[in-house]
């Protein structure tokens, strides 16, 4: 199942250099477990609550590929690059299948209860 890396990241008041050798290298370790980016710091329209900063979505054909991007050897060499330098944070989470029905979740949900 289709699985996604979303980032939020507060906006940092000047860009460092090590920031932009983080992006100039981050494909070259997602095209081993066909990550692709889907969203990357495009205009956040916020229409509830706080959201400083910006978001970032990769997705990647499965949980599986996801996990092994991020733990891969060639992912960590260049994670400090960009943690090092711009708070926030960053979650792993699997999507829903083409048949997801929310109301049909909502039931077993309430059978538990």
């Amino acid at each position: 199942m289709t699985a996604y890396a979303i980032a939020h990241l507060r906006d940092p008041d000047e860009v460092h250099p090590e920031v932009l050798e983080y992006m100039e290298r981050i494909q070259a370790t997602l095209d081993p477990f066909s990550g692709r980016f889907i969203v990357h710091g495009g205009a956040v329209d916020v229409r509830e609550g706080d959201w400083p900063g910006s978001v970032v979505m990769i997705e990647f054909p499965s949980g599986e590929d996801a996990r092994g991007w991020y733990e891969s050897d060639a992912y960590q060499a260049i994670l400090p690059l960009r943690a090092d330098h711009l708070e926030g944070e960053v979650i792993l989470v699997e999507g829903v299948g083409p048949d997801h029905d929310s109301a049909a979740m909502a039931a077993e949900i309430r059978k538990g209860l």
